[in-house]
């Protein structure tokens, strides 16, 4: 479980600085307002105290904090970021996780924003991503569009089952949680 020394709240100019970074580039941002709770409970779903997390576009924080409220141990999560405002908030806010400060597209695969991507880099982030989950692991990728954004021939291709972990609709936009496996091959 969190706990309060090792969190600390959101600030009003964590919400500054994303609205700022936003109006600057929102396609690098993917969203106009960080994650709302319910997204973040979506995204946390099925995240068991146990696992090792690695989050990335870790932003402000909310589906950190949500992974923790899980009981998922701040050793074990591991916070990829690239925006430097948005470190120096993750590690106020959650000092004894591990913070990565770099792109994530650089280090393999991305968690967002998929469809901002083209198709051939959107394929290319799920096949990394693929290679370096463990034969039962999962990806949780979520969307604002109303369809999964990894399309049905790529993920034939690559023998990934989708499943739809639920929709987020009370955040700011509405957003569509995904869960990416591998199928087993005969």
């Amino acid at each position: 479980m969190s706990s309060p020394e090792l969190q600390q709240s959101h600030t009003t100019d964590d919400l500054g600085h994303f609205v700022k970074r936003w109006m600057r580039n929102p396609l690098a941002m993917g969203a106009l307002a960080p994650s709302g709770k319910s997204l973040a409970k979506l995204m946390a779903k099925d995240v068991g105290a146990s696992s090792r997390v690695l989050e990335l576009g870790a932003g402000t924080g909310t589906v950190t904090e949500a992974l923790l409220a899980n009981g998922v141990a701040p050793a074990n999560l591991y916070l990829v970021e690239r925006e430097q405002q948005f470190i120096k908030i993750l590690e106020r806010r959650f000092p004894h996780c591990h913070i990565v400060a770099a792109d994530a597209l650089e280090l393999v695969i991305s968690g967002l924003p998929l469809l901002c991507f083209s198709p051939d880099k959107r394929q290319r982030v799920l096949r990394q991503a693929l290679q370096l989950l463990k034969p039962h692991g999962r990806l949780h990728q979520f969307t604002y569009a109303g369809r999964c954004p990894i399309d049905r021939d790529t993920r034939a291709d690559l023998h990934v089952e989708t499943v739809l972990l639920g929709i987020a609709a009370l955040n700011l936009p509405p957003a569509f949680v995904y869960r990416f496996t591998r199928r087993a091959l005969r």
